[in-house]
Parts: C-alpha cells; sequence; structure tokens
C-alpha cells in the first residue's frame, strides 16, 4: 500500500515538472524573481545609463551681453606732482634729493606736456640779493639734473625766492640761530601741473558762456 502511495506521489510530481516547463517554453522568458531581496545573476550584462552625448547643444546663458560685468577697469587721469627737495648745504643735489628725483621721473605727471616749476628758497643767514642768488642756484641744478634724462628745457620754468617762505623757524624765540629750521628752509619745491588759465582766457570764455545762454 505505501509502495503504491509513494509511486503516485512521484508520478504526480513529474506532471507537476511538466507543466512548468511547457509554461516556461511557451513565455519566453525566464522567470523574474518577485520578491524583495532576491539577488540578481551576476553574470547578466549591466545596461549602461546613458550619457549626455558630445553633440547636445550647450546650455543658452541667461545672462544678457548688455547686462555682463565690464572686465575692463578705466585708467585714473594723470595727477598734479608736488616734491620738496632738501638742499641742506649749498646748491650741490644730495643723495636723497637725488633719489626723490629718480622717483619724479617715474611719475605720469612728467611724460605730460606741463609746465614744470622750480622754486628755489634760501633761510634767512645772508643779505637779500646772496639768498636770491643761491637760490636760483638751487633750482639750476635740478633743472641741468632734469634737462639731462630727457625733459624739454622749454618746460622749465624757475622762480628764485630767497627767504621769503620759509616752512620752520629761522630763529630760536631767544633770537639764536634755528639751525634745524634753517636747513628745512633750503631746499627747491618742484609742480607739475597743467598750466593756469590767463586772465584773458579766463574772461572770453565767460563772455562765450554767456552769450550761448
Amino acid at each position: 500500500m505505501k509502495t503504491k502511495l509513494t509511486i503516485a506521489a512521484a508520478a504526480s510530481l513529474a506532471l507537476f515538472l511538466s507543466a512548468c516547463e511547457l509554461r516556461q517554453d511557451a513565455d519566453g522568458e525566464e522567470p523574474v524573481a518577485a520578491e524583495e531581496g532576491n539577488t540578481l545573476d551576476p553574470s547578466a550584462t549591466p545596461v549602461p545609463s546613458p550619457t549626455p552625448s558630445g553633440s547636445a547643444s550647450p546650455v543658452a546663458s541667461i545672462i544678457r551681453e548688455d547686462a555682463a560685468p565690464d572686465t575692463k577697469t578705466a585708467e585714473l587721469p594723470v595727477q598734479p606732482v608736488e616734491m620738496t627737495l632738501p638742499f641742506p648745504d649749498g646748491s650741490d643735489i644730495s643723495e636723497a634729493a637725488e633719489r626723490r628725483l629718480a622717483g619724479l621721473m617715474k611719475q605720469r605727471a612728467i611724460e605730460e606736456d606741463w609746465p614744470v616749476i622750480l622754486g628755489g628758497h634760501t633761510d634767512s643767514g645772508g643779505n637779500d640779493q646772496a639768498n636770491l642768488r643761491a637760490s636760483r642756484a638751487r633750482a639750476e641744478a635740478v633743472a641741468a639734473w632734469l634737462v639731462e634724462r630727457g625733459v624739454d628745457d622749454d618746460r622749465i620754468e624757475i622762480i628764485a625766492f630767497g627767504e621769503q617762505n620759509p616752512i620752520a623757524p629761522n630763529a630760536m624765540p631767544d633770537g639764536t640761530a634755528n639751525e634745524e629750521g634753517r636747513r628745512k628752509n633750503r631746499r627747491v619745491v618742484i609742480r607739475i601741473a597743467p598750466p593756469e588759465p590767463a586772465d584773458g582766457d579766463t574772461d572770453e570764455e565767460n563772455a562765450s558762456s554767456d552769450q550761448d545762454a
């Protein structure tokens, strides 16, 4: 009896497997596991993810050309230059004064066709005529230095002030000489700036403005 049951069970299992094979052949596909946690077949070839094509059109910028920032930096206008050169002793150009003159030659103002005004100054020692000569000699020494380095002589104007415009006291309160102040007063002031309009030119400009109005 037990043997008959075993044979019947085996026959039923064989029929079930045959039915599964027939169903697989009819569908033409491998059964796919539907439950979560199933592992994919490692021998299966992975499908590459799509990548952007090199021929794809570039993304258009949303910034207008007229609104884009200007990368060009505006050049600043040339500024006038004023410099004081020390002449502590005589009319010879000292090393300190020559260093300042070398820096002046690098200024943009020296490249302009502007007047170069040299004002010579002295202390209050000596008489007026001697001080005027000494102040002119200092200014002329600076002018010669500039001309040797390419500055047009026609641009240079020399003004001898003598002792008229001190920048430090020439004497102490008790009347004795103030040597430190006198050394400061022995100097040459250089100014490079656009020429100031003459009084006649200013009047003509004003008259022209009145007529236009």
